[in-house]
């Protein structure tokens, strides 16, 4: 499908088939393939009663990984962008500002842990350590008043404690595809929204 023609009635079943055609590789490192690390994630969110919007963000947090399905957004894009802000990026046009957000804070919510929380450091895999320094380390003060600001801070908090759990060789979790009567109702609500 051309990306182009994505809208909301046909983005869902665009983002079901690159799990299913990519979803194998690997995971930066880590014990599970991409698949398996953001379905993880979105099984811990259910686990934690969390609500639809959230499970979303944890399911779809790394689809910026996956951006170059989608195309080039800009004949200015001289490289790739961050995955983080990538995948909001492609979410933008089709999902709240709940999800989009989350995953555009996913990597600046491990930051903002590591800053603020004197544990959550010990809990990151050895991948997550070595990213970290990559992405600029814990935060400053004055970057952790900055995340603090955004409305959505303390959701993608939860997706990043989700995003890091997310990473367990052989654990049983749904299928994307059980996820997608769940993301096709949040892509309607956020249409009719939008649309009013």
């Amino acid at each position: 499908m051309n990306p182009s023609e994505l809208n909301t009635g046909n983005i869902v079943e665009f983002i079901a088939d690159i799990f299913e055609r990519r979803g194998a590789e690997s995971y930066l490192g880590e014990p599970v393939t991409m698949s398996e690390h953001m379905l993880q994630g979105a099984w811990l969110a259910e686990q934690d009663g969390a609500p639809e919007e959230l499970v979303a963000a944890a399911l779809l947090h790394d689809i910026g990984h996956y951006t170059s399905e989608f195309g080039t957004y800009s004949p200015d894009d001289v490289e790739d962008k961050h995955h983080d802000e990538a995948g909001a990026e492609v979410l933008a046009p089709f999902f709240p500002q709940v999800i989009v957000e989350c995953v555009r804070l996913h990597v600046s919510a491990k930051r903002y842990l590591c800053a603020t929380d004197p544990t959550y450091f010990s809990k990151l895999s050895p991948a997550s350590v070595h990213t970290l320094s990559l992405q600029g380390g814990p935060m400053s003060a004055e970057e952790v008043e900055e995340f603090r600001s955004n409305p959505f801070h303390e959701e993608a908090v939860r997706v990043r404690i989700w995003d890091e759990g997310g990473k367990i060789a052989d654990m049983k979790t749904r299928a994307f595809r059980d996820y997608v009567p769940l993301l096709e109702r949040v892509v309607k609500k956020f249409a009719v929204e939008k649309a009013a």
